[in-house]
């Protein structure tokens, strides 16, 4: 009976770590909307682009990156587990931390697809008309 109280090794401690564990893993309902919300998430971008419904192409391309930052907190929280426990990993640094690599990725990705539009081939349209 010493042998518990002194140590801490109680029932008391170890049905804490039992919670603590269990309250980490997700279940068969978690994972679920956590996937039905990321189908989601992919098909809405999917379909504003194939069908052209948002008109303007800077208005789609803000929508879509909106949507992937949903799409990331959405994988943060259902799948990687993240909550506001201080064990459980989403602490202001690891927000901070992903939106920067989202912002470095979106405008990095957009700056080189633009300039490759614009650089790759600027005589493009006048070459296919004269050159033959």
């Amino acid at each position: 009976m010493s042998a518990h109280t002194p140590h801490g090794h109680g029932d008391h401690g170890h049905d804490d770590h039992a919670h603590g564990d269990t309250h980490g893993h997700g279940s068969l309902k978690g994972y679920m909307i956590g996937f039905v919300l990321s189908v989601i998430l992919t098909a809405i971008p999917f379909w504003a682009v194939m069908t052209g419904a948002l008109g303007d192409t800077q208005t789609t391309a803000l929508v879509i990156m909106g949507l992937a930052f949903v799409q990331i907190v959405v994988h943060m929280i259902y799948f990687l587990h993240m909550n506001t426990k201080s064990e459980g990993g989403w602490t202001m640094m690891a927000l901070v931390f992903t939106a920067v690599l989202v912002v470095i990725t979106l405008s990095g990705s957009i700056w080189v697809m633009y300039h490759m539009n614009t650089n790759m081939m600027p005589d493009m349209a006048a070459q296919m008309g004269g050159g033959m």
